[in-house]
């Protein structure tokens, strides 16, 4: 199993793809609470088109919630702020990754939560300020799937 965590997500269409997203590799897709919209909503639902039902996506209330709540083998936070590439761990069933909001990306606070070796970021031009969130987690989520040979992931019931 592969866990995907947002952390305060802000735009409804790019979790609606990640939903798409984690449904299609059999990931698990967590979102941290607040977020400034319902799953519900039109605009989530026609980013994830028809995969809502197949999904496996949690809403959580903090963070610290929704890590005891998985228990993931290892959590990696991805930052522009860190220094050791996205494709550099060997991935294990049960990892964690965590992304940030769109528009300010994972805060200090939650960074240092991790050990420096599990902070990670994908390269970019020394010009680019960030990803598109939607994108930085398929680089990622595929890496690591890919590392694990696609083996079908644990797919249990969606809970919303």
């Amino acid at each position: 199993m592969l866990h995907i965590i947002l952390y305060e997500p802000e735009i409804p269409q790019n979790t609606g793809a990640l939903i798409r997203l984690s449904a299609n590799m059999g990931a698990h897709l967590h979102l941290i609470r607040p977020f400034p919209f319902d799953l519900s909503e039109k605009r989530v639902r026609r980013a994830g088109l028809d995969y809502h039902e197949l999904a496996n996506v949690f809403a959580h209330d903090n963070l610290e919630q929704c890590l005891e709540s998985i228990r993931p083998n290892r959590v990696y936070a991805l930052t522009t702020k860190a220094t050791r590439h996205y494709h550099e761990p060997s991935y294990q069933p049960g990892d964690a990754f965590l992304f940030g909001p769109e528009s300010r990306g994972l805060p200090e606070q939650v960074r240092n939560q991790f050990p420096h070796e599990q902070l990670l970021r994908i390269p970019m031009v020394a010009e680019a300020r960030s990803m598109n969130l939607a994108n930085a987690v398929s680089v990622m989520a595929y890496e690591a799937w890919r590392q694990l040979d696609f083996q079908p992931l644990n797919n249990p019931s969606p809970k919303y």
